[in-house]
């Protein structure tokens, strides 16, 4: 089964404004591990990537906020084939292990990484039940 990252959601509502301390820092990991690719730059009013990978868009800039409050929320297809392919490309750890959270009444199968810039993201596959 191919892995898809289907939405997108931020944590505080903008998946387009995410904040990292250092752009060309962050953006080899979003590319390698997370197999995004860089589709826009901007350097005003300050350093600014959008990335871009199947049917979503993130946006990561250096825009002095505290990236270890902030992230996103992926709802993907393919939630273990994912993470098989994120470990092939280099994803050593994870702060969680898969598990279950109930949302509206609806099973997601889910799983968190930290990034290096210290974003935080939810993975979660939607049960069946």
């Amino acid at each position: 089964m191919t892995a898809t990252l289907e939405n997108a959601f931020g944590y505080r509502g903008d998946t387009m404004h995410l904040p990292v301390p250092n752009l060309a820092a962050a953006v080899p990991f979003y590319e390698t591990v997370l197999g995004f690719r860089v589709v826009a730059r901007d350097d005003a009013p300050f350093p600014r990537a959008v990335l871009a990978r199947d049917a979503v868009q993130i946006g990561l800039e250096e825009n002095g906020g505290d990236p270890t409050q902030d992230g996103c929320a992926f709802h993907v297809r393919g939630l273990t084939a994912l993470f098989d392919e994120y470990a092939t490309r280099g994803l050593t750890s994870s702060p969680s292990d898969f598990g279950v959270e109930p949302r509206d009444g609806v099973a997601w199968t889910v799983r968190y990484v930290i990034a290096p810039d210290g974003l935080c993201y939810w993975f979660g596959e939607r049960g069946t039940t």
